[in-house]
């Protein structure tokens, strides 16, 4: 409780906002319609991001509506979830609603490895130890609901960075919002687009 009560302090308090060298990864109160991650700890001097399946999660599951933490220094731990100030990583998944069906570009910057995946296929491979790069990658998207996941480690501290992005046809690139893409209120609305196309790289 006190766990979650110190990150949505963290999240929300306008002192927290002022301190900008904070990160906010998430918060352990839940948001339905947000990304929801999972936090390990791996091995020192990993390279590469890890197979998740292998793992047992470090702390509860943390909760976010973006991604939008810009290259900065991390020199405190991780609040309430793990102690790491370095060698952890996150598996966010989650759900979003496109209206307009096309082609969206998605771009992800990292620091280090992260990885995209749309309805299970991979969108755009940001992985391995790398200061902050920003990669794009595009996807032909049907109307209806899909599923997102971003995959993400760090490395060796201090520097950090997790960004994503979408911009949807004839759009720029905007921090990526699941409050922006939620499906329709009542379920009987929801459509399930098959993937007949695989995402462009």
């Amino acid at each position: 409780m006190r766990a979650a009560l110190l990150l949505a302090i963290l999240h929300s308090s306008p002192a927290a906002a002022q301190e900008e060298s904070t990160p906010v990864f998430g918060t352990t109160v839940v948001i339905p319609s947000g990304l929801r991650g999972l936090v390990y700890h791996i091995h020192h001097y990993t390279s590469k991001l890890p197979n998740f399946d292998k793992l047992k999660p470090a702390g509860p599951a943390i909760y976010t509506s973006s991604l939008n933490l810009p290259p900065q220094d991390f020199k405190q731990a991780f609040p309430g979830v793990t102690n790491r100030t370095e060698w952890f990583a996150i598996d966010y998944t989650g759900r979003f609603w496109i209206n307009d069906a096309g082609m969206y570009t998605f771009s992800l910057l990292s620091d280090d490895g992260a990885k995209l995946y749309i309805d299970d296929q991979g969108v755009i491979d940001n992985d391995g130890l790398h200061p902050p790069k920003e990669t794009p990658g595009t996807v032909e998207l049907a109307a209806g609901l899909h599923r997102i996941r971003v995959s993400y480690f760090q490395g060796p501290k201090f520097q950090i960075a997790l960004v994503l992005k979408v911009a949807g046809p004839g759009q720029q690139l905007r921090v990526f919002s699941t409050d922006e893409f939620k499906p329709p209120p009542d379920p009987g609305q929801w459509r399930f687009p098959k993937a007949d196309n695989p995402p462009q790289k």
